[in-house]
C-alpha cells in the first residue's frame, strides 16, 4: 500500500469515526454504533473510534463491550490521560450495573448459586433498590441458611429500612451460628434497643462487651441504653468510658442523638464530655 493510499483509509477511517460522533449525538446509537465499527475496520488502531464506540456501547448498558473498547484505547494510548481518565468515568458511573449485569448472568447459568445472590443483593442494596436487594438475599439465605455474613447482610439492609424486628430474626440465627461474632451481639442489642426491649438489649451488649469491651460502639451503645431505660448512672459511666476511647467520635455522634435527651443539661452530663473526664 502506498503513502497516498495509507492516507486514504485513515481518512475515511476518521469520516467514519466523525459520522459516528453526529448520529451518538442525535441519539441514533445503533447506528453510530456501525460507523465507530466501520472506522476501526479501516484503521483498527484508531483509539479515538475505540473510546468513542465504548462510550455508544455504555449508553445502552453493553457493559461488558463498552469495558472492552475502553481498555483497546487504553493499550493504544496508555500515556494518554484522557483514555485513563474516560476508562475511570465508566468504572465510577456504571460499575454496579455492571456488576448486576454479570450477577444475573452467573444466576441464569447457575441458579442455585448462593454467593452471586447474596452480591445480587448488595449491589441492588447500592444501587438504592432495596425490594430487589431483599430478594436476592433472602434467596441466597434459601440456598444457603447456614452463612452467617449473608443473614447479617440482610439484617443491616432491615437495619437501615427501620425494620428492626425481621432484622431480630436475622441477628438470632447469626449470633446462635457464630456466637462469637462481635458485630452481630452488637447489632442485635441495637434492634432490640430500637423495639424497646431492653433486658434483651443489655443481653446481647454485654455479650460484645466481653468479646471486645474496649469497642467504643458498645460502650456507647450501652450508655445510650440505660438512658433511654432511666438509669442514669450506668449510663453517664459508660459515657464517660466511650468518651475515653474516642471523644470526638462520641461528640459528633451525640450531637444528633435524642436518646441522650433525659442527661442533657446535667452537670454529670456536662462533666462526662469534658476534657478532664478524657484524661
Amino acid at each position: 500500500m502506498s503513502k497516498q493510499d495509507g492516507r486514504d483509509v485513515l481518512g475515511q477511517s476518521d469520516a467514519h469515526n466523525e459520522r459516528g460522533i453526529e448520529l451518538a449525538d442525535r441519539g441514533w446509537l445503533d447506528e453510530a454504533i456501525k460507523e465507530f465499527k466501520k472506522a476501526l475496520e479501516l484503521d483498527p488502531d484508531s483509539a479515538h473510534a475505540h473510546d468513542n464506540l465504548a462510550t455508544v456501547y455504555a449508553e445502552k448498558k453493553l457493559y461488558r463491550e463498552a469495558l472492552q473498547e475502553y481498555l483497546a484505547a487504553l493499550k493504544l494510548e496508555p500515556e494518554s490521560p484522557t483514555a485513563h481518565y474516560n476508562l475511570a468515568s465508566f468504572l465510577t458511573e456504571h460499575s454496579l450495573d455492571f456488576a448486576v449485569d454479570e450477577l444475573s448472568e452467573a444466576i441464569a447459568i447457575d441458579p442455585e448459586y448462593a454467593d452471586a445472590h447474596l452480591n445480587l443483593g448488595l449491589a441492588y442494596a447500592d444501587l438504592g433498590r432495596a425490594e430487589e436487594a431483599f430478594a436476592a438475599m433472602r434467596r441466597a439465605i434459601d440456598l444457603s441458611p447456614d452463612d452467617a455474613f449473608a443473614r447479617h447482610e440482610l439484617a443491616v439492609l432491615l437495619m437501615d429500612e427501620g425494620d428492626y424486628r425481621s432484622a431480630i430474626s436475622q441477628l438470632k440465627e447469626v449470633v446462635r451460628l457464630e456466637p462469637e461474632n462481635f458485630e452481630g451481639h452488637l447489632d442485635l442489642g441495637i434492634c432490640y434497643a430500637q423495639k424497646g426491649f431492653y433486658e434483651e438489649a443489655e443481653r446481647s451488649y454485654r455479650r460484645a462487651e466481653q468479646l471486645q469491651g474496649d469497642d467504643v460502639l458498645v460502650l456507647y451503645n450501652l450508655a445510650a441504653l440505660y438512658a433511654l431505660w432511666g438509669r442514669p448512672e450506668e449510663a453517664l459511666d459508660y459515657l464517660k468510658r466511650s468518651v475515653g476511647r474516642d471523644a470526638e467520635k462520641v461528640r459528633a455522634w451525640l450531637a444528633t442523638d435524642a436518646m441522650f435527651d433525659s442527661l442533657k443539661g446535667l452537670p454529670e452530663f456536662d462533666e462526662a464530655l469534658s476534657p478532664a473526664a478524657r484524661a
